[in-house]
């Protein structure tokens, strides 16, 4: 990972046969996108704290210092601050990367997102395997929004990925889901059903998934 990021001399390590530029030399003047910082090891935290400090990287086996001059942009799923009170992450990392911090909500948080989200993953996996499938029945697109997403936006991109690769009509249908996610979607009353018509187990779950819906989008 130090090669990858700093670069190395040849001769630095048993297979290192040529020289080769780290991504920070590869990034120069432009923007490098580092994701999951708060997996990155100790000994990398030190030299990364280096290169955003003092703008100049040394490659593996080198002697000499060279200048780079890039935007460092990080993401991680982690709580850093946490991370560095426990003291698995550097404080001055910590605060020298934090300069212009963007939190995003999880995606359970912004089921408004989750339609076009799925739009945008359906038409990328259509083009990667040759199917025209036009979008989402409206069940669909009811239990997508319901679903409490876990694993974010990966997760979402999972899922539809997998339909369309098993999908076979026009439209992705429920039975394209997993089904653990159409199983403990909340039952709906049907138009026009009285809840005295059903059980009361029954009923209750629909009067307060019904409350919920309300509540939660006006709150939202």
């Amino acid at each position: 990972m130090e090669s990858e990021l700093f670069g190395h001399k040849r001769g630095a390590f048993t297979d290192a046969h040529t020289d080769k530029a780290g991504i920070f030399q590869e990034a120069h003047e432009g923007t490098l996108f580092l994701d999951e910082i708060g997996e990155l090891p100790p000994k990398l935290q030190v030299k990364l704290l280096r290169v955003l400090q003092e703008g100049t990287v040394r490659r593996l086996g080198d002697t000499k210092d060279a200048e780079v001059d890039v935007r460092v942009i990080a993401a991680t799923i982690r709580d850093l601050g946490r991370e560095v009170e426990q003291g698995r992450f550097r404080e001055d990392l910590y605060y020298r990367l934090n300069v212009i911090p963007i939190e995003m909500p999880p995606l359970r948080s912004r089921p408004s997102d989750v339609p076009l989200l799925a739009l945008h993953f359906l038409r990328k996996y259509n083009n990667r395997t040759g199917k025209s499938i036009a979008g989402f029945s409206a069940e669909v697109l009811d239990c997508l929004e319901r679903y409490r997403w876990p694993g974010n936006v990966r997760e979402l991109e999972n899922v539809v990925e997998r339909a369309v690769v098993l999908g076979r009509g026009r439209e992705i249908h429920l039975g394209d889901l997993p089904g653990s996610m159409h199983a403990s979607r909340p039952a709906r009353r049907e138009e026009g059903t009285p809840l005295a018509d059903m059980t009361y187990r029954k009923a209750k779950e629909i009067a307060v998934g019904e409350f919920d819906r309300r509540y939660l989008t006006e709150l939202l």
